[in-house]
């Protein structure tokens, strides 16, 4: 099986959800049980990536989330949006 690169995943999931796809920006925190990977967009496209009551940003985290090879050893995966209105 491939592994997959969530960093490259959530890019291309997010894009066509966006006005300004040159702003999408994906950090990765490694420390402790999880890998964290944080998304921050323009201001004004974060409530494009939230999508009402939060469903949007459900769904990406379940796929996020899910992509993990569960057969290696791996981290567990976390999925944060950076949402800039707080």
């Amino acid at each position: 099986m491939t592994e997959i690169n969530p960093e490259a995943l959530i890019k291309t999931l997010v894009t066509p959800l966006i006005k300004h796809p040159d702003a999408v920006k994906v950090s990765l925190d490694d420390k402790g049980r999880y890998r964290r990977y944080y998304l921050s967009v323009a201001p004004s496209d974060v409530g494009r990536v939230i999508g009402r009551q939060g469903h949007v940003a459900a769904a990406l985290r379940t796929i996020v989330e899910g992509s993990r090879n569960r057969h290696a050893n791996t981290k567990k995966i976390r999925f944060r949006i950076k949402d800039y209105r707080h």
